[in-house]
Formats: C-alpha cells, structure tokens, sequence
C-alpha cells in the first residue's frame, strides 16, 4: 500500500482510478484513507495532489482518530449507526469532504459526506439532511406508483402530496386529492404500494365496504398481507420517525 508522508507522520492509503472521474478525490474514514486518482494521472500527478492537500490530510485523520478514541460519547448519527428505511436497519458511514455543502447518498447504506466547515451540531446537521432524503425518497416512490397504478385503472388523482399526517397514513379528499405519509418510507416497499393504490381506490368506491376491498384487490393484489404488516408495525414506524426526528434542529477532498 503507498504511504504519503507529512513531515514525520507516514499515511497509507489505498490508490484507485477511474476513467470516469473527471476530479481527483481523497475520501478519508475511520479506517482508511483512499485516493482516486483519473485515468491518465502518473505518480507526480498523484503526488502534487496529495501535497496540495497535505493540510487537510493531516487534520482530517487527526480528527478521526479523534473521533473513534471518543466513540462512547460520539451523538446518534456517527458511522456505524444505523438508519430505518424501508422496513430494515441500513447502516450509515459518516465521511468528511471539502466540499461546500453535506452530501447524503445511498450504495446498501448510508453515506453521508460532511463539508469542511461543519463543526458542532454535526448530528443535528446529518439527521436534518438524512430526513430531507428520505422525504425527497418517499415523494418519488409515491408519484413512480401513482403513474403506474393510475392509469392502468383510470384513477387519475386531481393533485398528490406527500406529507406528515398526524393521523393516518393517507387520505382522499372528496375533490380527489390524495395524501400520503412520508413516515411510510420506514417500512417495506410493499406497504407504501398498498397505501398508494388504497388512496388511489377511493377515486373509485369512497367507502370501506366489500365493494372497495374488491376493487383495490383488483389495483393491488397483495393488499391484505401489506395492509396486516401495517397494521402490526405502526408503533415501529413511529418509533423509527422519533430516532430521526430527534435530532433535527466521513470527509471528502477534490480536486482544487
């Protein structure tokens, strides 16, 4: 493994490239530190990178070495935590970056790239960026099966929204707007498809009697095993919300 040398501190670090990339990048975590380089980069290349960079190394390995010696009083939302979504806990990685603003994405897990400049409030800063993704994640879903659901069966919603519900997890107004709870986001894909195609059955039978039950079997065959999950782990969903919500109010550098 190569080794970068500030001053008398030896760091290694594992070296990749891509002949997609068009900025060099360091991307230092707990454990590791890794560079990529572009396709047409030589070692000198490499090497003036990283030495532009030196600074920021430095103190960003310091940092997390810091960071895991004090990892019994880091907040909720550090590496290794880990995050509802979609009926599972998905594990989260915490990266620095020196970039200008937070960056949340999603590879089997959370990564969340934290800019140069945060400093305190970190875990409310992460909690309020994962709650933004996730309730962007849940708008798209609902409007993909909207899109799907509702023309194959003529149910065209006058307007849709995906929002926080104190009550409930979607609703269908008498003028045909429908509402469903972003919080569905935390349990599994099937049951944010039954809640979707249910609100979208109410265009057809507003009530619950038999005849609804019927007709959204007809929109969403696999209603009855969604509609018990949901039934059964509502107070999770809940709980899951609450651990996010709680909280509201790793580190990359490129090329420069």
């Amino acid at each position: 493994m190569p080794v970068f040398h500030i001053g008398k501190t030896a760091i290694e670090y594992e070296l990749c490239r891509s002949s997609t990339a068009s900025q060099r990048r360091i991307t230092v975590t707990p454990d590791r530190v890794e560079v990529l380089a572009l396709a047409g980069d030589d070692e000198e290349d490499v090497a003036q990178f990283l030495t532009r960079k030196r600074q920021w190394v430095f103190d960003t390995v310091r940092e997390m070495e810091r960071v895991t010696a004090a990892r019994h009083s880091v907040p909720r939302f550090m590496t290794g935590s880990k995050i509802p979504y979609r009926g599972r806990k998905m594990s989260l990685t915490v990266r620095r970056s020196d970039a200008e603003s937070i960056a949340v994405t999603y590879r089997n897990g959370f990564v969340v790239d934290l800019p140069a400049w945060a400093g305190r409030g970190i875990d409310q800063l992460i909690a309020t960026e994962l709650k933004l993704w996730l309730k962007k994640r849940a708008r798209r879903h609902v409007f993909d099966q909207v899109a799907t659901y509702g023309p194959r069966h003529n149910l065209m919603p006058r307007s849709v929204r995906v929002a926080e519900l104190a009550n409930g997890w979607g609703s269908c107004g008498a003028d045909g707007n429908i509402t469903v709870n972003w919080h569905l986001i935390f349990a599994p894909r099937r049951v944010l498809d039954y809640v979707v195609a249910h609100e979208l059955a109410h265009l057809r039978v507003r009530s619950h009697g038999p005849e609804f039950w019927s007709f959204l079997g007809s929109v969403y065959p696999a209603w009855e095993e969604a509609k018990l999950w949901l039934d059964n782990h509502q107070a999770t969903i809940s709980a899951d919300f609450l651990a996010i919500n709680a909280s509201v109010g790793t580190r990359e550098a490129w090329t420069s």
